[in-house]
């Protein structure tokens, strides 16, 4: 197997036979063997993390809402970056396949295709929260289990077909080598103008503002709730703002977390495609790749962390409990209170 020195030489040579981008990096040989260790580890830990959501949203009837159906949706992409996605970046590490182009693009289109799903479903999750605060007596008609179904359906199609443009004809002609090597194969118009600015960093802006819309208004209806305290009514009112803050905060840091983990490598691609002379280190890129990669593994640590029904779900699972969750009388601050599965 060509060791990954040998092939930033032959990268940096064709790129400045095409005069495109080029990327330099003082390595030694040694570097292919730490990165994949990584992508090892974050595959394991997306695979087995994202599982035991499932695993627990399916059985626990109290982690059964439409909120938590997107959540499902996201473990199922995280699974397949872990199972997929991840396997298929290290074997094009290795220059696997070789000479066959529409095979590595269909190796390449598959991480395209997960991330797209990912972001649809956190998307999916925002609206059904603004719903919630801003829409609640028509929640119940639209947010229906029904509906959410059909809303992952629409999205994870829509983020197939985005991820199938590469091998409808958007990308490079295929390198002399025969390597596949995502950005001698991929072709960084795509990646930036069509796949960044329109299908990652638009509806990302979309999700920041819903969220912030989200938290002013709370917080207003907290401080007018507060003012006109002394009846039962108010306190009750007082305690479901409270819980709606702390869900809206905690699946505004699962968007957090995968914008952080992600903006670093668009950032690098338009590097890339607007400065083709200029060099990126490769060490850099490939720690930026890693911690993409990262993102599909640190949700389920943040389940469990701020989501009290996810974290005695996952106890619960750990200690092979039967009945899992129907002896749970603590109330959900995190897991989702709304619609629950018909």
């Amino acid at each position: 197997m060509p060791r990954l020195l040998k092939r930033v030489d032959f990268y940096n040579a064709h790129r400045s036979e095409k005069a495109r981008c080029t990327v330099i990096g003082q390595l030694s040989t040694s570097i292919n063997l730490p990165y994949m260790i990584a992508e090892l580890v974050i595959a394991l830990l997306s695979t087995v993390g994202n599982l035991l959501v499932c695993v627990a949203v399916g059985l626990n009837r109290k982690l059964q809402t439409v909120t938590n159906y997107f959540l499902v949706s996201l473990a199922v992409a995280d699974i397949c970056v872990g199972s997929l996605a991840i396997p298929c970046a290290i074997m094009t590490d290795l220059g696997i396949p070789r000479h066959n182009l529409y095979l590595c693009l269909l190796m390449l289109s598959v991480l395209i295709m997960l991330t797209q799903s990912s972001i649809f479903s956190l998307l999916a999750v925002a609206i059904e929260r603004y719903i919630a605060i801003f829409m609640p007596f028509q929640y119940h008609r639209l947010m229906t289990p029904r509906n959410a179904v059909l809303v992952l359906c629409f999205t994870w199609t829509l983020a197939f077909l985005i991820g199938l443009v590469p091998l409808m004809g958007w990308h490079k002609p295929p390198p002399e080598s025969g390597y596949c090597f995502f950005v001698l194969v991929v072709d960084m118009t795509y990646m930036v103008y069509f796949n960044f600015f329109a299908c990652v960093l638009t509806p990302l802006v979309v999700m920041f503002l819903i969220y912030a819309q989200i938290f002013v208004t709370v917080k207003r209806q907290m401080r007018r709730i507060a003012a006109e305290r002394g009846s039962a009514a108010n306190t009750e009112g007082t305690t479901k703002m409270k819980k709606e803050m702390k869900m809206a905060t905690s699946l505004f840091l699962v968007l957090f977390l995968f914008t952080s983990c992600w903006i670093p490598l668009h950032i690098i691609n338009c590097f890339l495609l607007l400065c083709p002379s200029c060099p990126v280190p490769l060490p850099l890129l490939l720690t930026a790749i890693i911690l993409s990669h990262a993102n599909s593994a640190v949700n389920p640590f943040l389940y469990a962390y701020k989501m009290k029904t996810f974290r005695n779900a996952f106890k619960a699972i750990f200690l092979c409990c039967r009945g899992i969750g129907d002896g749970d009388e603590q109330h959900d601050d995190g897991g989702g209170n709304n619609t629950q599965r018909s």
